[in-house]
């Protein structure tokens, strides 16, 4: 099996996850307007529990078979590999049979138990899905063991879009017979795009097919593992990775109940309490989400790589690997943090203009959650190599680590009254800054790596940092011009312009790792004769 650098399916990935993030964009802001916040909370009833499931299912499968898969390709057992996509793809029917049951027949009790009953038929609707994502999930990882990210990628974006004109066209159709029946169009659109995700994935694996039998004939001779003992393996690597995706989503649930409780305390009324909460989680926190898109792709095709690196004990190129993926989302999380850090007021008025008052309030807590993106950052990508080292319970220790510190932070901070729900941000920050911290350490002792000092962290930092001043200067030269919101993009555009400036003439970014790109041989005689 020849080298593959992660580069190439990391830009694939992030790529379709910033396009997913843009149709959702696109989904929400129409069909709150179609269904109204009675209808919304019908929708926002069924789909976290769905999510939730989904999660249970699906969160540690892909990838165990992905390791799984890569290293038997390492060693030319294709189809020993062929032979792990098969028992997986029979658990994960399984799983999604029996998990859309429950939802679907379920249902009833228990949007029951959670007191919203008219939510019944949105969790009707969004259940098919969970019969069809699981069997995606399955080809999606097989895929991903061939290091080949080109249909995860098409199937998630031709997923996404499915669900969103699906769910909107049924949303705006059914409004006018109840908000209940909209909500439940609204969901049906998960199910729609989970169809036609799979009929994507499937497709490309009929045109793969002829290759990809080829190398599993050839090797279908070899004796390989028992299916049982196979389906072991997935368990012991998918089990810890669902728990570790699980922590911070419990964690931030106990949150709730700690910030409102603790605000209480302090003197702030139920309302105020709930407002500043909000702030917190529905105007600051979903903007650190956009650049954890790209750090989770490198995580997603670190495994595949790490794990084949590492079957061949190809420790050279392993170190490469994990040298280039940490500074890959160090590169990524700075200019991020930074920027979000230097105009977070600007952005939370630009993006909510209507609620001036609250996005003033919201910008200190984007502050202190943008510094956590750069940890964030490295969270992910470390848990990408630990998991492909075959160590995934160790990420998710230091990860619960991390969350144990939070709740404590969280809990000391929000009862001062001058620091208030800032505290649930900080402990935030703490828990990823402890998290990555015990990952590093994690990945030194394992393999012995080695990081550059100047081309990992001060090079990217001086980068980001010039950035920085020449964004803030840029905005205040324009805001007296021509407003915040023209202004917030202007200094958005400069500071893109800028930090990519600053990568190549600190250095911090080398020919060969451009080349790693897809159409990195271009990129870099383009590159070439900019610098002349």
């Amino acid at each position: 099996m020849a080298k593959k650098s992660f580069m190439q399916g990391a830009v694939i990935l992030g790529i379709a996850g910033l396009i997913i993030k843009v149709m959702g964009a696109f989904f929400r802001i129409p069909l709150a307007n179609f269904i109204g916040d009675e209808g919304m909370g019908y929708y926002q009833t069924a789909y976290p529990i769905y999510v939730l499931f989904l999660t249970l299912a699906t969160a540690g499968i892909p990838i165990a078979i992905s390791k799984l898969v890569s290293e038997r390709i390492a060693v030319d057992q294709h189809y020993e590999a062929y032979r792990v996509f098969r028992v997986s793809f029979i658990l994960l029917f399984s799983i999604g049979i029996c998990s859309s049951a429950i939802l679907f027949f379920g249902s009833g009790a228990i949007v029951k138990a959670i007191g919203n009953p008219g939510a019944k038929f949105a969790m009707m609707a969004i259940a098919p899905a969970l019969m069809f994502v699981p069997i995606m999930a399955a080809y999606r990882g097989y895929f991903q063991g061939m290091q080949n990210m080109k249909p995860t990628a098409t199937s998630q974006v031709v997923e996404q879009f499915f669900r969103v004109a699906t769910g909107l066209s049924l949303a705006y159709y059914l409004v006018g017979k109840g908000r209940e029946y909209a909500a439940a169009g609204a969901s049906f659109g998960a199910t729609a795009g989970a169809i036609t995700g799979l009929v994507a994935i499937m497709g490309l694996y009929l045109l793969h097919q002829k290759k990809l039998h080829k190398d599993i004939d050839r090797t279908s001779h070899i004796i390989g593992e028992r299916s049982s003992k196979i389906l072991g393996k997935i368990f012991i690597i998918a089990v810890p990775v669902t728990i570790g995706a699980a922590i911070m989503p419990i964690m931030n649930t106990i949150d709730v109940g700690i910030v409102m409780r603790r605000l209480q305390e302090t003197g702030w009324t139920e309302t105020a309490a709930n407002g500043l909460y909000g702030q917190l989680t529905g105007m600051a926190a979903p903007l650190i989400n956009f650049p954890q898109v790209l750090t989770q792709a490198i995580a997603m095709s670190l495994v595949p790589a790490i794990a084949a690196a590492y079957k061949q004990k190809d420790m050279k190129f392993l170190n490469y690997n994990v040298r280039l993926g940490l500074r890959t989302a160090i590169l990524i999380g700075l200019p991020c943090a930074f920027g979000l850090m230097t105009l977070s007021e600007p952005i939370m008025l630009l993006l909510y203009p209507m609620q001036k008052a609250s996005a003033v309030s919201a910008a200190p807590c984007l502050f202190i959650m943008a510094f956590g993106v750069i940890f964030l950052s490295t969270v992910q990508t470390l848990t990408g190599v630990l998991q492909g080292l075959g160590k995934p319970i160790i990420p998710v220790i230091n990860l619960f680590i991390g969350a144990i510190v939070k709740i404590v932070l969280t809990y000391t901070l929000t009862g001062i009254d001058s620091i208030n729900v800032k505290g649930a941000a900080i402990g935030t920050v703490a828990a990823y800054i402890v998290a990555s911290t015990l990952n590093i350490i994690a990945v030194k002792r394992l393999i012995g790596v080695k990081f550059d000092v100047g081309l990992t962290y001060i090079k990217p930092v001086a980068s980001a940092l010039t950035m920085s001043a020449v964004v803030w200067f840029s905005y205040r030269m324009a805001y007296g011009f021509l407003g915040n919101a023209i202004s917030t993009v202007i200094a958005v555009a400069i500071g893109v312009l800028v930090y990519g400036a600053m990568l190549f003439l600190t250095k911090a970014i080398t020919n060969e790792e451009l080349a790693y790109l897809p159409k990195g041989k271009k990129i870099v005689q383009i590159v070439n004769k900019i610098k002349r």
